[in-house]
This record gives structure tokens, C-alpha cells and sequence, in this order.
């Protein structure tokens, strides 16, 4: 059907043989041909029908690589990357043996942080959705010591220093109090290296455990310690919405 037509450009660039501009030069150029006649830039063909050749070689199209999306609830003592040479227990040794492509972390969480974290094959969907113009915003349930002040909540969510840099407006909302442990709800629209902890320190709270529950729209619901699977169709299309447009601006 018409769905499956793609620009020529991107069918060339997509084949591994040169990057997209490169291809549209040899197009100008004259030197690729679709079914025998001049290509053109923009041109849509379907790789499985139409025989296209750049100087008379033909061109072998390559199968898409298979994207693959997966969230993990990440367990405490293990290192977001994919080996140790300390020997430590990393995260990929939690991954499905069977996997059809190599995935690798989107971001990290620190050694003793746990949750949510995505793994991914698609380089430009982990890059957009890192990137801080996109402004997804990343959920903490935060274990803290001995308890927090209203003041202390009130610096974190207008912003404090860390590493010489003023941290940009986040939400905190305490969920439970007892004695000596309160359980907050933090969530941030940045993502720097270890932001939260560093945060709660700057405001003198004694971090006993973080839990990053939520990235944008994506929960990790009651996915179990150590445990991955694939995101389904509602939420892939729910983070691609939301690493789409640049956020202007936080919820004020």
C-alpha cells in the first residue's frame, strides 16, 4: 500500500551506503536511477518493488533494524552500564537472555537508586527524550531522614545549588510522616547527575532510599524488583508525544 513509499533520500541513508545530504548530492548528480530513469530528491518509492541504483550498482536495501523499548525496575545495588571492571552487578545482567538486538540505558540511576529506568536500541528516542529542552519530567518517591521542614520543602521546590548551578523549580509533596522517616514525592523537569540526592543534601536531608517511579507519562506501576518488560503501544505513543515539542516553561 501507499504506506510503505519512503522518500529516496532516506532509503539510501537508511541502507548504510552515506548520509542523507550525501545522498541527495548523488541525486542532483544525476548518478542514482529508479527503475532506469533519474531519481529525484523527494521522490517516494517502495524498497521492496522499485530497483534503485547509484552508478549502475544496485542499491541492496537493509532490513529495518528492529526497535526495541524497555523498562526495567531497576534493584538497589546494581551500576547502570553495561559491564564493571570492579565486577560489580550491573544492570544488564537483568535483561532478557533472548533479546533480538543489543539495547542499551537510557540515562542511569545511581548504584543504590532503584526503579524505573528504559533500555532502548533507538538512539535518537534516548536522545530526545535526555535532552533538557524536552523537559520530561522524571517522578521520585524519596525516603528521607529524620524528617523535613516546610522550609526545607520550600527550597527544593524553588531550586538550590548544586555543583554551582541553581537547580530549576521542582514539585515535592509529602506523602507519609512517622517517626523519624518521612516519604516525599519530588519530581523534576531536569536531569542532572544525581540531582535528587544532591538536592536533598544541599537542604540538609539524609537520603535513605530513592525510587524513581515515574519518566513523562510512563509508570512503572507494580513492575517488581529486577523484573523488564516491553512498553506497550499507549505509552510508547504517550513518550513520543512528550519528548516531541520543547515544554515552554514548567507548571507554575
Amino acid at each position: 500500500g501507499n504506506m510503505e513509499k519512503i522518500r529516496i533520500q532516506k532509503i539510501i541513508a537508511d541502507s548504510g551506503v552515506c548520509s542523507r545530504r550525501k545522498a541527495e548530492v548523488l541525486i542532483e548528480e544525476g548518478r542514482v536511477k529508479v527503475n532506469g530513469h533519474p531519481a529525484l530528491i523527494g521522490q517516494k518509492l517502495d524498497p521492496k518493488k522499485d530497483l534503485i541504483t547509484i552508478d549502475g550498482e544496485r542499491l541492496f536495501v537493509a532490513k529495518k533494524k528492529e526497535l526495541v523499548y524497555l523498562m526495567m525496575n531497576k534493584p538497589r545495588g546494581y551500576l547502570t552500564s553495561m559491564g564493571d571492571d570492579r565486577g560489580r552487578r550491573c544492570v544488564t545482567e537483568l535483561l532478557p537472555a533472548d533479546l533480538p538486538v543489543r539495547v542499551f540505558p537510557v540515562g542511569r540511576l545511581d548504584l543504590n537508586s532503584e526503579g524505573l529506568l528504559l533500555f532502548t536500541n533507538d538512539g535518537d528516542f534516548a536522545n530526545d527524550l535526555m535532552h533538557p529542552s524536552r523537559k520530561v519530567t522524571k517522578t521520585y518517591r524519596v525516603t528521607v531522614r529524620p524528617d523535613i521542614t516546610d522550609e526545607q520543602a520550600a527550597k527544593l521546590s524553588a531550586g538550590v545549588y548544586i555543583d554551582g548551578r541553581l537547580t530549576a523549580p521542582a514539585e515535592v509533596r509529602v506523602l507519609t510522616k512517622e517517626p523519624n522517616r518521612v516519604v516525599c514525592e519530588i519530581v523534576i523537569h531536569e536531569g542532572r547527575n544525581r540531582q535528587v540526592r544532591k538536592m536533598c543534601e544541599a537542604v540538609g536531608l539524609e537520603v535513605a532510599r530513592l525510587k524513581r517511579t515515574a519518566i513523562g507519562p510512563l509508570r512503572l506501576g507494580m513492575l517488581k524488583p529486577g523484573a523488564v518488560r516491553p512498553l506497550n503501544k499507549e505509552e510508547l505513543r504517550a513518550i513520543r508525544t512528550a519528548i516531541s515539542k520543547p515544554q515552554t516553561g514548567g507548571k507554575r
